[in-house]
Parts: structure tokens; C-alpha cells; sequence
């Protein structure tokens, strides 16, 4: 049967249990073992489908199209493995599992209660995962930190799993922060002491504590630990900050966390094959070109918002030797201060997805200032239907053309809904979730990049290209490069006579990694590293 590991967290949030999950599946992938990994979120939201990006970060669209925490990124970029719904587990999903059970009248009348109702449901959940593709190791992490209230019944579930699996077939590992007090000159054990306290007031004695910290961890202080939490000195393991989460499998390789994760759970101590890992890293700390990218969008301010758009244009940066420099525009800021100041001298423009009108005039007039200046331009989703609107305004001549998302009633809807979609009402059942086929049309961009005539990419988005204006964009110079197989919905568009002008439907960031970067990101890294030995003052040409 599966091994399980937990991973829970301890003194602050944002302590990066997600990486260390991640990581330890790496590590675990390194040695030929299969892994999956699940993430148990305590809001009672049933996904973050419907939260704010400024509260949640993004939201990751898995293959059979789950909206789910942004970790799930993490986990597939780390261990080049393809996450589920079944992956992602919140409490409102626990929940509505429970009560439409006892509508349904499956607990027989009896009185439902968090235990063992709850606490069942959530085991049966990480045993679906164990069922599903029967990795070796089955990797989850508890979302929050322990002491939070909404956490408890993950934690009394998760302590019950050992006793209905087996000791030998568990493992509880912690992760906990080690702080650096300045005035005292000294790092400080006692918030991690009261942190393992509290977990083991609820049942749970943690295997291994991973130790977050700024600076090595003195012997001393690993011993302290060890004593006080009984945890035996080899299975308190540092994890010191690193300039890149990439270099964290590589660190905790060094200080033993999958040797000593594989001695607790009886399992083959095999030689790890980090080659590949290590090199790209040795990359990514000697970059022999310099690129500056900007990304545009209205969630700037936090960049957990476009986290996968990100790491997926790190991953290319990688591939190419460059160093990456991200330069964070807010697209409603351009439409008041103008592109120029905030554009100049950038080597790329990235216009990534999101919902609503906010912000959406300072992305055209992006797309329109790159268009002209022949800078290389990358549309993801929303981006493409800016790019589309630009054109049609710019260069068709309909001037009023919008989204009938942001302009129900614009005389030129150049985006809008399908047909069949127009009298829905739930917005979920208008929603396009997930994997789709696209059909890469020959002798274009599309097709150079990729190389393959039929490609498959993750899409979250309502509103379409509207067919209808599909002619006058050909005839006008545009290029339509993607399409879905049986040619009606439009998935990618790019400009023959621009360096590098593309645009898609879909997400792919989701499917980028370290170990494969998306060729979309590649090429576009690959131009703006083209771009740079352009006079950056070039003025534009209006087209």
C-alpha cells in the first residue's frame, strides 16, 4: 500500500509548507519512487474559484479542470507530475460532501457530527488519492497553522490515519519557524517548542521538524530542539532561506530529509539522480544574458496573482541562460499616466489573464504601444482578447469595439459569448475549465514554437473570439495560428510581421516547468533576449 506523509505548519503562515511538500516529492521522484501530493485547505469555500486574487494568489487549473490553491502549481512544476480535483481538498467541499450525504438520508438517521463524520470524509479523501493512481508515497499538506480553529478537524483526522493504516505507513512531519532576534543577538527555539506543543496536545508527536531560518542552525540549537520535542537530533533538519525555490530540493537533499523520510517509513534507501536539478540551478545562478519583462496587469501589487506566469517565464529564463528582471506594471495606472513612462526600455510585454473591465483599457494601450514599437508581446487569456479589441479598434477601424463582458451592449462585440451560452445563467456553466485540444495551424509562429499539429492546454475563461468578425481579421493582416480541432473556436492569434507577437486563449503557464519550459515562454524569452541588442530609445511606428 501507499506511505503517507503529512506536512503541518507552525508559529507564522506563509512558512512554505508547499515547497517543502514539493521539495520532498522531488526528492522522493530523484529515487524512482511515485508521488502524490494533496493539499488540505481549511477555508470553507468550496474552491478558490470565486475568491480575490489579492486574498488568495492565483488560481491553478488542473487537466480536468479543478480551479485550486496555487500549491498544486508547486507540486506539478517540482515533481513533472499532473495533479487532479482529487489533489485539492478545502472545508467547504468536506462539508457539502457531508450534507448532501445526510439529505440523501446515507447516515440513516442518525446524528451527523465533526467526529466522525468530518474527520471520516477527510480520511476517505486522502485515500482516494492513495487509490487513484497507487503512488508509492502520497504527500499532504494541512493548510493554515496549528493553533488555528478552523484547522482542528485535518489534524484529529490525520491523527486517527495512523491508527487505521498502520504506524509504520505514516509519517508527521513539521515545519516551523526559527527566528533571528536582532537586539538579543541570538536565534530563538521557544516559538517552535510551543508549536509542537500544541500539536501534540491534539494527539500529534511530529517525526520530523523542518526548521526555517535566515542563518545555519548551530548543533546546539538542533540538540535543544531535539530534547524538548522529542525529536531525535538527525530529524530536525534546517531549511535556511535560499535565493530560489528551486535550489530548496537541493538543500534539503544536503541535510538529509529524504534519507531520514525513507528510514521512518521503511522504505529502500535508493541513490537519488539530481543531475538535471542541479544543473538547471547551476543555470539559473550563471545567466549569460539580461532581460527585462513586463507584466501587466491589475494585480500587481501582489505578485502571488500571476505566481504560475511567473515561475513559467523563470523556467524559459533558465533554458536560455538569462537573467530574469520583472519590471510590475499596473494597467490602470497606464490609463492615467500614460504607456510610455512605464513601458520604456522593456524587452518583452507579458499581458496575463483576469475577469472584469478594471484595469482593461491599460492593457490595450500596452499591446497597442509594443504592437508598434515591434517589442516582443505575449497575450495569456484575457491578454489575446485585449490584443483582439486593440486590433479591431486600431486597425479595422471599430473604434467602439469591446468584450460584451465589459460592453453588453457595444455595436462590435469582437469577444463574446457562444450562442448556446447566451441564456445560461449559472456563470459556472458558461465557464471553459481545463484541457482542451487545439489544432496549431502550419507556417506560423504557433507552429514553429511547438512543432506539433495538435497541442493540449488548460483554459479558464467565459467569454470567446466572436466568429462573426472572423474575416475582417484575416483580411486586415491578422493571423489566426490555433484553433480548436473542429476549427470554430479561436484559440490563438499573432501579427506575420512582428518579431514575436502571440496570443492564446488558454493558460500556458500551467503546464510550464523547470525541467520543460513552456515553448510559448521559451520563445518569447528567446526574443526578448533578440530585442536587447535593439536600440532600447527606438520610438514607435504606428501600423
Amino acid at each position: 500500500m501507499s506511505k503517507f506523509v503529512f506536512v503541518t505548519g507552525g508559529v507564522v503562515s506563509s512558512i512554505g509548507k508547499g515547497i517543502v511538500a514539493a521539495s520532498l516529492g522531488r526528492l522522493l521522484k530523484s529515487r524512482d519512487y511515485s508521488v502524490s501530493i494533496l493539499k488540505l485547505d481549511p477555508y470553507i469555500n468550496v474552491d478558490p474559484g470565486t475568491m480575490s486574487p489579492f486574498q488568495h494568489g492565483e488560481v491553478f487549473v488542473t487537466q480536468d479542470g479543478a480551479e485550486t490553491d496555487l500549491d498544486l502549481g508547486h507540486y506539478e512544476r517540482f515533481t513533472d507530475t499532473s495533479m487532479s480535483r482529487l489533489n485539492s481538498v478545502t472545508t467547504g467541499s468536506i462539508y457539502q460532501a457531508v450534507i448532501n450525504k445526510e439529505r440523501r438520508g446515507d447516515y440513516n438517521g442518525g446524528t451527523v457530527q465533526v467526529i466522525p463524520h468530518i474527520t471520516n470524509e477527510i480520511k476517505e479523501r486522502i485515500l482516494r488519492v492513495a487509490n487513484d493512481t497507487m503512488p508509492d508515497v502520497v504527500i499532504t499538506e494541512i493548510g493554515g497553522t496549528v493553533g488555528d480553529i478552523e484547522s482542528l478537524p485535518f489534524l484529529e483526522a490525520i491523527r486517527q490515519f495512523r491508527k487505521d493504516v498502520g504506524r509504520q505507513n505514516v509519517l508527521y512531519m513539521h515545519v516551523t519557524l526559527i527566528p533571528w532576534i536582532a537586539s538579543a543577538g541570538e536565534m530563538k527555539t521557544k516559538p517552535t517548542q510551543h508549536s509542537v506543543k500544541e500539536l501534540r496536545s491534539i494527539g500529534i508527536q511530529p517525526d520530523i521538524l523542518i526548521c526555517r531560518c535566515d542563518r545555519p542552525l548551530a548543533a546546539g540549537l538542533k540538540q535543544k530542539l531535539s530534547e524538548f520535542c522529542d525529536v531525535p537530533v538527525e530529524c530536525v533538519i534546517p531549511s535556511i532561506d535560499a535565493k530560489s525555490i528551486y535550489e530548496v530540493p537541493l538543500i534539503a537533499e544536503r541535510e538529509g530529509l529524504a534519507q531520514q523520510t525513507l528510514e521512518l517509513l521503511n522504505m529502500e534507501q535508493r541513490k537519488p539522480d539530481l543531475a538535471q536539478w542541479q544543473t538547471l540551478v547551476e543555470r539559473m545562478y550563471s545567466p549569460t544574458h539580461k532581460v527585462e519583462i513586463a507584466i501587466v496587469g491589475k494585480y500587481v501589487q501582489l505578485s502571488d496573482a500571476y505566481l504560475s506566469v511567473v515561475e513559467a517565464l523563470r523556467h524559459a529564463a533558465i533554458a536560455m541562460n538569462c537573467e530574469l528582471k520583472l519590471r510590475w506594471v499596473n494597467s490602470e495606472k497606464l490609463e492615467v499616466e500614460g504607456v510610455e513612462t512605464h513601458l520604456n526600455g522593456v524587452n518583452g510585454v507579458v499581458v496575463p489573464g483576469g475577469f472584469g473591465v478594471r484595469g482593461v483599457d491599460g492593457k490595450i494601450a500596452a499591446i497597442h504601444y509594443m504592437r508598434n514599437l515591434q517589442t516582443p508581446f505575449l497575450g495569456l487569456c484575457l491578454g489575446m482578447q485585449c490584443a483582439v479589441i486593440e486590433w479591431a479598434r486600431n486597425v479595422m477601424g471599430l473604434t467602439d469595439a469591446n468584450s460584451a463582458e465589459f460592453a453588453p451592449h457595444t455595436k462590435h462585440p469582437v469577444i463574446n459569448l457562444l450562442p448556446e451560452q447566451q441564456d445560461v445563467i449559472d456563470l459556472g456553466g458558461t465557464m471553459r475549465l481545463g484541457l482542451y485540444p487545439c489544432r496549431v495551424l502550419p507556417n506560423t509562429l504557433a507552429f514553429q514554437l511547438y512543432q506539433e499539429e495538435v497541442i493540449y492546454e488548460r483554459h479558464r475563461h467565459r467569454y470567446e473570439f466572436n466568429n462573426a468578425y472572423r474575416h475582417m481579421f484575416l483580411e486586415s493582416g491578422y493571423a489566426i495560428s490555433g484553433t480548436s480541432p473542429d476549427g470554430r473556436l479561436v484559440e490563438m492569434v499573432e501579427l506575420p510581421n512582428h518579431p514575436f507577437f502571440i496570443a492564446c486563449q488558454f493558460h500556458p503557464e500551467f503546464q510550464s516547468t523547470p525541467s520543460e519550459p513552456h515553448p510559448l515562454f521559451k520563445g518569447f524569452i528567446e526574443a526578448a533576449v533578440a530585442h536587447t541588442q535593439t536600440t532600447s530609445t527606438k520610438k514607435p511606428v504606428e501600423v
